[in-house]
């Protein structure tokens, strides 16, 4: 914060010591509806998993829209 405008980070900075803990608390804000149930997270790693073989692109969508309704961003290099 400044006199003439407030600056805030686009990405979570290496360094800070509750780094971890606040992107967890992002992660489980986000992903409230989904986590338990077709996806699980683990410190920076997210599993889609499908009760049903044939329900999968459902819940894969499901979580994609959650990622674009908050603007977040995944790396296509990483996913598999």
């Amino acid at each position: 914060m400044s006199n003439t405008c407030n600056y805030f980070y686009h990405v979570m900075p290496f360094g800070l010591k509750n780094a971890g803990a606040t992107y967890q608390r992002l992660m489980d804000k986000v992903f409230s509806e989904q986590i338990g149930k077709n996806l699980e997270v683990y410190i920076d790693d997210m599993v889609v998993k499908t009760a049903k073989e044939g329900e999968h692109d459902k819940d894969l969508a499901d979580i994609l829209a959650s990622v674009r309704r908050y603007n977040m961003r995944l790396n296509p290099a990483k996913c598999s």
